[in-house]
């Protein structure tokens, strides 16, 4: 792989995206005050930027590479679980997040591997609805961060309300995996 595609602009903002996820967990496990928990919030937003910019950057400047295809997707994907683990104490209902999570993240991996074996092809990129699915994640754990007091049946409404976008993207993957698996080779 040359040095070009694995520095490009938008593969080093996913590297820097994947090292700000112990940065986040240390602060808010740290957290004290408000204060602190804004911090934390300013560390995911900056992430969740960085995400939005990299696809950008990627397109515009054609620097898309096979290497920043595998690095964005694995970047959200440690962020939303290092945000779920953070909120496994605090909201009990994050255990049904994390489930449903590990579930739709763990039939895309297999999927995708079993696409791959069977006939070379893979995704290639999130559809729209795996996007929204990862911006209402971010903007509920933000909100969850950013708002640690919140009314619990609040916090439970946007915690299923994250559960159900994550249900339905697992479903709607489905049959793109399905059509994927069937062509031939």
């Amino acid at each position: 792989m040359p040095k070009k595609e694995i520095f490009s602009i938008p593969n080093i903002m996913g590297y820097f995206r994947i090292l700000l996820i112990p940065l986040f967990m240390y602060l808010y496990f740290t957290a004290e005050t408000t204060r602190d928990y804004y911090i934390a919030a300013i560390v995911v937003a900056v992430s969740s930027l960085t995400d939005l910019f990299d696809g950008l950057v990627a397109r515009k400047f054609d620097m898309i590479t096979e290497l920043g295809k595998f690095v964005d997707p694995l970047a959200d994907k440690l962020t939303h679980g290092a945000l779920i683990i953070c909120f496994l104490g605090r909201y009990p209902l994050m255990w049904l997040l994390l489930a449903v999570f590990a579930i739709k993240e763990g039939f895309m991996a297999i999927m995708g591997l079993a696409v791959l074996h069977h006939n070379g092809e893979k995704l290639d990129g999130a559809m729209w609805y795996g996007k929204v699915c990862t911006a209402i994640l971010f903007v509920a754990m933000v909100t969850l961060i950013v708002l640690p007091n919140l009314h619990e049946e609040l916090v439970n409404i946007i915690i299923l309300v994250c559960t159900i976008a994550m249900l339905l993207t697992l479903i709607l993957y489905v049959p793109v995996f399905v059509r994927m698996y069937n062509k031939e080779a």
